[in-house]
């Protein structure tokens, strides 16, 4: 019997990697990223997170954020979503957090090189969203004419 390394046990275990299947754990990495707090913070991490940025379509650089920051710019989250999704994005890999011993502590959160690769798709669907909502809301609004008829 052949023993197999530790790489490659991991390149047959990727090559097994399939959404579709029910027990992969791709399905729970998809589930949290299309989260839309998600989908915010590494939108904001990733373009510094100016509303003059946002308005450009997130094109600045990515930079860390405060906490406080992340808080004001995702109007309408909790400081309890906040904090687990920022929890949830370090335990993934796709966020750094970093403790300055100051007075108060000063927090910060900072995107990965693995959380910027997913950054570049997030930036795409979240400017796809803002660009054709006008059409979805029309859309909307005719199958419930439709429906209600």
């Amino acid at each position: 019997m052949a023993t197999t390394t530790a790489a490659q046990q991991r390149a047959q275990a990727k090559a097994r990697y399939d959404a579709f299947v029910a027990a992969c754990p791709s399905r729970k990495l998809l589930d949290r990223i299309s989260n839309k707090w998600v989908t915010l913070i590494l939108a904001a991490l990733g373009s510094g997170g100016s509303p003059a940025q946002s308005e450009a379509g997130c094109a600045g650089e990515p930079r860390s954020m405060r906490y406080s920051e992340l808080s004001r710019l995702l109007a309408g989250v909790s400081q309890k979503m906040l904090t687990q999704t920022l929890r949830s994005l370090e335990r993934d890999g796709l966020i750094t957090r970093t403790v300055k011993p100051t007075v108060p502590v000063t927090v910060t959160y900072e995107l990965t090189e693995l959380g910027l690769s997913l950054h570049q798709m997030m930036r795409g669907l979240k400017s796809w969203a803002e660009t054709h909502m006008d059409e979805v809301l029309a859309h909307r609004d005719t199958y419930d004419e439709r429906d209600a008829g």
